[in-house]
């Protein structure tokens, strides 16, 4: 049995979504920018999800949020559900869209974390030696300015959603800026800036010393969706769950989060024996919302 997700209002997240067998499926064009940014305004709308940083590359996504109160399996189900149809209607096809297993959750503990997991997705692109500069990333992503600037309205994208369906014809795309920013004092958007700023300049500093360059824009429109790496993917690494830069911290939250497990297990079992009246730790989520089952208070 894998271990279970703890849920807990008001946390910060690193969140990676990946396409089935490192497809381009998300390869940058107009509609698929549509899609992921329509998708994402409307899922974090539904499910209060404080949204701070995204970026789609072409067979991945990364988002940096805030899960106001607990919804964040369902905001993931939505988004990966609905971006999956859109753009399988659009590509013309009907395979499975993300890979195998379920998305990948990363808990930000301090200030410096999340700080960290911006500059981390905002330069995802040049990371991966697509683009010189997050700036240049043709697809759907966020930039730190936008912390700053009024939401945008995008508009429902045709070839999936019905006139006259549930889903409204636009919805504003909003991008927050993180607590644990704004206690940290200053100008929360200029700090993130020169923070990416700097990172962009690390990696081209870091690339030219091995002598690569970057694939760039054209190249990267030029892509096949259909298409894939020719670099092979590392397998059975580390799948963390909490990313905490102070060494006590990262140890007092992982071991709360052991503590959790085993609380879980030893519930689940007594529930599995028909003890109805078992509580559930503080965190719970399918067991609760989807049996009825009784928790633990924070």
């Amino acid at each position: 049995m894998s271990a279970p997700r703890q849920i807990l209002p008001g946390t910060t997240y690193l969140l990676t979504r990946r396409c089935a067998q490192r497809q381009f499926l998300l390869r940058p064009s107009r509609k698929v920018s549509q899609i992921i940014t329509f998708c994402l305004a409307c899922a974090a709308q539904r499910f209060a999800i404080r949204l701070h940083a995204y970026i789609a590359l072409s067979n991945h996504m990364h988002l940096v949020v805030t899960d106001t109160y607990g919804t964040l399996p369902e905001f993931m189900h939505w988004l990966n559900e609905y971006v999956a149809k859109c753009v399988n209607a659009h590509l013309g096809r009907w395979e499975s869209f993300w890979g195998p297993g379920s998305y990948s959750s990363v808990r930000l503990v301090d200030q410096e974390d999340v700080l960290a997991k911006m500059v981390y997705a905002h330069t995802n692109a040049v990371e991966a030696g697509l683009v010189r500069t997050a700036r240049e990333w043709p697809g759907a992503r966020s930039l730190p300015e936008d912390l700053a600037r009024p939401a945008d309205e995008i508009k429902r994208p045709a070839g999936f959603f019905r006139d006259n369906g549930p889903v409204p014809e636009k919805v504003p795309l909003r991008l927050d800026i993180p607590d644990a920013l704004v206690d940290a004092g200053g100008d929360p958007v200029e700090r993130l800036a020169r923070a990416v700023e700097a990172r962009e300049h690390e990696i081209r500093s870091e690339r030219r010393d091995v002598g690569l360059g970057f694939l760039g824009r054209r190249r990267v429109l030029r892509q096949s969706p259909f298409g894939r790496p020719e670099s092979t993917e590392p397998r059975r690494g580390l799948n963390p769950r909490i990313a905490a830069v102070d060494k006590w911290h990262r140890i007092e939250v992982t071991q709360r989060l052991r503590d959790f497990v085993a609380a879980y297990r030893e519930a689940r079992e007594r529930y599995l024996e028909g003890d109805s009246s078992v509580r559930f730790p503080w965190g719970t989520y399918w067991m609760r919302v989807r049996l009825g089952a009784q928790c633990c208070g924070p």
